[in-house]
């Protein structure tokens, strides 16, 4: 949302009797890691005993009022920038299932890890209008969040979509997670998809992003400049739709 994140707060869950201390080490080192990655500062934290692992950080930033990013102001004719592939729901199923690959998991976590800060910080400066992370509604369910907000359509076209290795492999096979199929109930009344998409395509759009990247509504021309020059900076990102009239309607192509 065009804040610059300053402190933050470990807040861990841990089955201390059944999993070994070490590995809680290894969590809040890899959490510092992209801490201080991330330019800001740990200023302590709260942990409690609990039978189910969870790790999580409260942020704290600052950002001008004037200059709060929203999903809300996305405008006709802006293109549609997405900065990671999809996939991470379905590569994650496959792991659970003992059916995904090395190179695939090792694929998904490094996305996973990448931060959004590059991205946000080249945003601002290509006067992006609107922009969202995708997260667990997947990529349609937080694109049609932002066309809601702004009072307009979005079509995306599902031949520039990125996904993730391995990832179409796994959705071929019915590996798709429970959160897909939530969130393509909840969700396909406002999509209008064309019939030569593919099953899998559709799949992965419905997909629950963990650590997704960001969707950024911005002018053609920038647009372009944007991909450019994060691609220079080897940040790979995709112009993958447009902005329409047609208000809170998702149309897939």
């Amino acid at each position: 949302m065009g804040a610059i994140p300053l402190t933050a707060l470990n807040l861990v869950a841990f089955p201390i009797k059944t999993l070994s201390s070490e590995i809680l080490k290894e969590i809040l080192l890899g959490g510092l890691s992209k801490i201080e990655e991330a330019n800001v500062s740990l200023v302590g934290g709260h942990s409690i005993e609990d039978k189910e692992l969870k790790y999580g950080l409260s942020v704290t930033g600052i950002v001008h009022p004037d200059k709060v990013l929203t999903n809300a102001n996305a405008k006709v004719g802006d293109w549609l920038v997405l900065t990671k592939p999809l996939g991470t729901g379905i590569i994650s199923t496959a792991l659970k299932a003992g059916m995904a690959s090395e190179k695939a998991v090792k694929g998904m976590v490094e996305i996973m890890v990448m931060l959004n800060r590059k991205p946000s910080e080249m945003m601002k400066e290509f006067e992006a209008h609107s922009c969202t992370d995708i997260t667990g509604f997947g990529f349609i369910g937080h694109a049609l969040e932002m066309a809601k907000a702004s009072q307009v359509g979005m079509k995306i076209n599902s031949k520039n979509i990125p996904v993730l290795p391995g990832a179409i492999e796994y959705a071929s096979q019915g590996l798709i997670p429970g959160g897909a199929y939530t969130n393509r109930d909840f969700f396909s009344c406002k999509v209008s998809i064309k019939t030569e998409v593919s099953q899998v395509i559709i799949d992965l759009l419905y997909d629950p992003q963990t650590s997704g990247g960001l969707l950024i509504s911005l002018t053609p021309e920038h647009a372009e400049k944007l991909v450019k020059i994060l691609k220079e900076d080897n940040i790979d990102s995709w112009i993958v739709g447009e902005v329409t009239e047609n208000a809170g309607l998702i149309e897939i192509i």
